[in-house]
């Protein structure tokens, strides 16, 4: 790993990042490998995405679209290089036996088995070099019944509970409006790639982590789960109200809904005041967190006939002077646009490798007060693929073999150079 103070291409001077020098192999597709590998890239591994030869990553094949630019893709792959690969030609599977010894960690998100088929036998791997780190997300787990079967997001949702409480009752349940279990298996994977490098850190094996969508959304399932296992209710979805707090949820105003979320009875009594209805906190019906929950749709009739004096960007800012939780629901336009989002600069402005502009949400981390810079934007397929052979250290001839013979590809020249002069 660099030295704390070493420069390092591609990042402006400043400490190493923790991941610095680490190498990983993506192997993955769609969403929750590569937002994986999106969130190592944050931290500074050097990640190389290996796509098929034939289209790549079939996100590129999503919109939205902005001219031929898959949006999905470019939201997942940031700070990545691209090489463009015949998985199954036996000469890809050997260069892909080696890429995968050059790196320190391998990361996939295929069907369990089909990494051996690809000429990557887990255990052969292991054997030949033991401090690798093997990394994959299925859709139900390496066993049982469904091991082999197809999983994606919304039916990880569905199956694991989550939607079941999601929605405005029980005849009308709802996914969550991102794929929400793509992503936290991501961040799950992420978490045990970290534990594992730091793991080999101590007693320098590598090992095998894996995760599952069915499995990443039964553990978010918090509460609801445990409700469930320990008393045998079977929540149901409750709206936009929180199920066991009140007032917690969105209430109209005079013009727009806000959220207000009153978690204690500190709270409590402070939103009575701000309301003009001191003497509600001490209503038997309302006076402990208990019957609140019990009287919630009497109480948020009560409470919203206070609100409707105001508008809700008014509310908000009295809710949040006395330390009340609160906020609005905004559109993405005004997610944006809002100036605590603007003061935490999410957004940073890259270009393509044509050229083109791409503003792009950086990762969630800081470290040591500073967010890491996005170093690269997503890649376009095969853009990377000369790079990478040469790191490999192989000849310009047999570089000029595998692309002749179609076992690689190599993105056309970067057109950077002539949009931007």
């Amino acid at each position: 790993m660099p030295d704390q103070e070493t420069p390092v291409p591609g990042r402006a001077n400043g400490p190493a990042l923790p991941l610095e020098g680490v190498k990983v192999l993506d192997l993955s597709r769609a969403l929750a490998g590569p937002y994986a590998t999106a969130l190592l890239t944050d931290l500074g591994a050097d990640v190389t995405k290996v796509e098929s030869i034939k289209g790549g990553d079939s996100t590129r094949q999503w919109p939205p679209f902005e001219n031929d630019q898959s949006l999905y893709f470019d939201s997942a792959n940031r700070g990545k290089s691209s090489l463009a690969l015949d998985f199954y030609s036996a000469d890809g599977k050997a260069l892909l036996w080696k890429l995968a010894l050059a790196s320190d960690v391998v990361v996939e998100n295929f069907r369990p088995g089909v990494l051996s088929k690809m000429g990557l036998d887990p255990a052969e791997l292991r054997a030949a070099k033991p401090e690798l780190i093997i990394a994959s997300v299925s859709g139900f787990g390496t066993t049982g019944p469904l091991s082999q079967a197809a999983g994606l997001d919304q039916v990880a949702q569905g199956m694991s509970g989550l939607m079941s409480v999601t929605g405005a009752d029980s005849e009308n349940m709802f996914r969550v409006g991102v794929p929400i279990i793509d992503m936290v298996s991501g961040i799950f994977t992420a978490f045990g790639i970290a534990a594992a490098l730091a793991g080999r850190e101590r007693h320098g094996a590598g090992m095998d982590v894996s995760t599952s969508l069915l499995e990443s959304a039964l553990s978010i399932s918090s509460f609801q789960g445990q409700r469930f296992l320990s008393l045998g209710e079977v929540a149901t979805p409750q709206g936009n109200n929180h199920p066991v707090l009140s007032p917690y949820g969105v209430f109209k105003t005079a013009d727009v809904p806000v959220i207000i979320a009153v978690g204690n009875e500190k709270q409590w009594q402070q939103l009575c005041e701000l309301l003009g209805q001191p003497q509600l906190a001490l209503d038997p019906l309302y006076v402990t967190g208990k019957l609140r929950t019990l009287n919630r749709e009497k109480l948020k009739g009560k409470v919203e006939h206070l609100l409707a004096q105001r508008g809700g960007k008014e509310w908000v800012s009295s809710f949040r002077e006395a330390k009340i939780p609160a906020g609005p629901i905004y559109t993405f336009k005004e997610v944006f646009e809002d100036t605590q989002v603007q003061a935490l600069e999410m957004v940073q402005q890259l270009r393509r490798s044509d050229g083109t502009a791409l503003p792009l949400l950086r990762g969630p981390l800081s470290l040591n007060g500073k967010a890491p810079e996005i170093r690269k934007a997503p890649p376009a397929l095969g853009e990377d693929t000369l790079r990478v052979l040469a790191e490999l250290e192989l000849s310009e001839s047999q570089i000029q073999g595998l692309l002749d013979s179609g076992i690689v590809m190599a993105a056309p020249a970067p057109a950077l150079a002539a949009a931007v002069s």
